[in-house]
């Protein structure tokens, strides 16, 4: 294979990718030389992107919320790719954060719907093609969070451990056919994650728990590193490449943390996270 991933990877879709580590995927992917299919709710926002890489990055308008315009929306795109997409990198998704008893059912229903529900619709579009021609590669971007669920946010919990968990079952079901399947599980990054995250109540004031857990999840990303180490990270894979469970983030997230918990029991786990969130 040759030095860029263009030359295994022809064509990719990136959901999400108008910010944050979307943005940082497709920059990546674009400037390895692979066309790039990049989607987002305002296709504006993707107006940078494609500035840097001309005649590489396709604008996709898609909406987890809405599962049938998204399939209709990834089928086009396909269509327009050719023969598919190499690459399909499940990354779109959000965050609600509160108190659960506090969200209303629609909220979290809708969050799992469009996170698990839909991603599994767009997986199948690329899946029965590369079923039938014997190879593609899929990238799930979980998170940490499906191994150390982070407080006041259980829909995004159960939806990336879900995710995981589709990624675990694709794993199994591939083996031999000659399609990869990434398990990606950032940490944090410094993206724009919290200032979009929709919050219940709403962010001034939280109770005194949420406002804890609020700063230190505020803290974290702060002082995380740029989305481009996570691109990085997933640059590595790809060009391996190998089914399995890739971890990015720091150090502590991504080796020393999963080494403890390997370790002690689950109960000093649950203790030192409690502590860690501003809880007593």
């Amino acid at each position: 294979m040759g030095s860029r991933l263009s030359a295994r990877y022809r064509t990719a879709l990136v959901t999400g990718a108008s910010s944050g580590l979307g943005a940082a995927f497709a920059d990546m992917l674009a400037a390895e030389g692979v066309e790039v299919w990049a989607s987002a709710r305002q296709p504006e926002r993707l107006a940078a992107l494609g500035a840097r890489h001309p005649g590489r990055i396709h604008p996709v308008v898609l909406d987890l919320a809405d599962g049938p315009a998204a399939v209709a929306a990834v089928q086009r795109a396909a269509g327009e790719a050719g023969a598919g997409f190499d690459l399909l990198i499940n990354n779109a998704g959000y965050g609600i954060f509160g108190e659960f008893g506090a969200i209303e059912g629609a909220a979290w229903e809708g969050q799992l719907a469009a996170m698990l529900g839909t991603t599994l619709r767009l997986t199948q579009v690329a899946w029965r093609v590369w079923t039938a021609r014997g190879r593609g590669t899929l990238v799930n971007v979980s998170s940490l969070a499906a191994e150390f669920p982070l407080p006041y946010m259980s829909g995004y919990n159960v939806a990336k451990a879900g995710l995981s968990a589709l990624s675990e079952s694709l794993m199994f079901e591939s083996r031999g056919t000659g399609i990869i399947v990434i398990d990606f599980r950032p940490g944090d990054y410094r993206t724009g994650f919290n200032r979009a995250m929709q919050t219940t109540p709403p962010l001034a004031p939280l109770p005194g728990g949420m406002a804890a857990a609020w700063d230190a999840l505020e803290a974290n990303l702060q002082g995380a590193p740029a989305p481009e180490r996570a691109a990085a990270d997933l640059r590595r894979a790809l060009r391996r490449p190998r089914t399995g469970v890739v971890r990015s983030g720091s150090l502590f997230q991504t080796a020393l943390a999963p080494l403890w918990a390997r370790l002690v029991p689950v109960s000093w786990l649950r203790a030192a996270s409690a502590r860690y969130f501003g809880s007593r």
